[in-house]
């Protein structure tokens, strides 16, 4: 789960399924802003990358909305881009990453050490997938009605690969004053017309999108795909309708789950949190420190108490986000804490450049969907 197969298309054409988004400070270079894109679920040990996408990392600085209920960032308009793709030269792929101003990198897939020039480092290559949580547990409770997470959960398919993109930033050059931002990740075709693929955020989101039985507007609809053609940091009006409906509905069987209310909706049906996660973007704040565990979400849940956030916010690579997660949806903070049994990854990030171990010589098959 987490963004892992999104909808139809990432199922149909997986090598532009994005399954994770990590944003997080250098915690190795101080001043430095690390970039994760994850793609490809069940990437062999030698897969390339696609030279007919264009990887995609979009930032906007954010302000404050004084509106702690709703959402309490909004995105500005300007807008800081890092464009990479891929091509064959003389019997490797080497990928070019380029930034704002004619900034540019080039490296070699699958290097370690990457490339590094213009204030941006570079990493690409297949790597173990560091997603960790119990999908099995999460999809039963669905199916049952009844949270079916334990003491001792396990990750579906352990020691799978992903196909990874790391971009690492001179936040003084491209963010300049402005460090608390969102980062949106995409993935789109490549060519004189880009249509967007795939995009991702906030892990989970697209979960929330996906269960249809509780949604009586529109209880037949996959609105994945139509969701990931959107753009992140503004929703088209054509479409909110039917996100809000999926969401209000899901968002509301999983506050249930403990049995009691604790995101009460308003007079028109509206969860609390509809609107947080419509803003789909992680919300990063380059000027903290980094966080190994703690930060995902911490900017959001401290703007909604009416306190300053404490930590860099983000999502770091070893951060157990999936019990936040659901903390927060379930419990409202309420209550005890909601886990799924599984606090690490098997083999987790790293402190140095490029963060995720090498990849799995010997990945598990994909299973087939039905």
């Amino acid at each position: 789960m987490s963004d892992h197969i999104s909808g139809p298309r990432a199922l149909a054409d997986p090598i532009a399924d994005i399954t994770d988004v990590y944003a997080f400070p250098s915690p190795e270079r101080p001043g430095r802003l690390v970039l994760v894109m994850n793609t490809l679920p069940f990437a062999q040990p030698t897969q390339p990358l696609s030279d007919g996408l264009i990887y995609r990392f979009r930032l906007r600085p954010l302000e404050a909305t004084n509106d702690e209920t709703r959402t309490p960032f909004r995105p500005l308009e300007d807008e800081v881009q890092f464009d990479c793709v891929f091509d064959e030269t003389g019997g490797a792929q080497v990928g070019l990453c380029t930034g704002p101003d004619g900034a540019q990198v080039q490296f070699t897939v699958g290097e370690d050490a990457g490339g590094e020039h213009d204030g941006i480092r570079a990493f690409a290559g297949p790597r173990w997938d560091p997603f960790f949580f119990d999908a099995r547990a999460a999809l039963q409770t669905v199916a049952t009605g009844e949270l079916a997470f334990t003491d001792h959960g396990t990750i579906f398919m352990d020691g799978k690969n992903v196909l990874t993109l790391v971009a690492e930033i001179d936040c003084a050059r491209f963010l300049g004053g402005r460090t608390l931002v969102g980062v949106i990740a995409e993935t789109l075709t490549r060519g004189k017309f880009n249509v967007r693929i795939e995009r991702v955020g906030r892990p989970e989101v697209k979960n929330m999108l996906a269960p249809t039985q509780f949604d009586q507007v529109n209880s037949n609809i996959d609105i994945r795909d139509l969701y990931n053609m959107e753009d992140g940091f503004h929703l088209a009006e054509s479409y909110k309708p039917a996100y809000l409906a999926r969401l209000n509905a899901n968002l509301a069987f999983w506050d249930g789950l403990d049995g009691k209310t604790d995101w009460p909706t308003n007079g028109k049906g509206d969860h609390p949190l509809t609107s947080l996660w419509l803003a789909d973007y992680l919300i990063v704040d380059a000027s903290r420190r980094y966080a190994e565990q703690g930060s995902f979400l911490e900017p959001e849940r401290s703007a909604r108490a009416g306190r300053t956030h404490e930590t860099c916010g983000g999502r770091a690579l070893n951060d157990d986000s999936m019990d936040t997660f659901f903390t927060f949806i379930v419990t409202g903070g309420n209550g005890p804490p909601i886990r799924d049994g599984i606090d690490a990854s098997t083999r987790p990030g790293t402190q140095t450049f490029p963060y995720l171990q090498p990849a799995n010589p010997d990945p598990p098959e994909q299973p087939e969907h039905h």
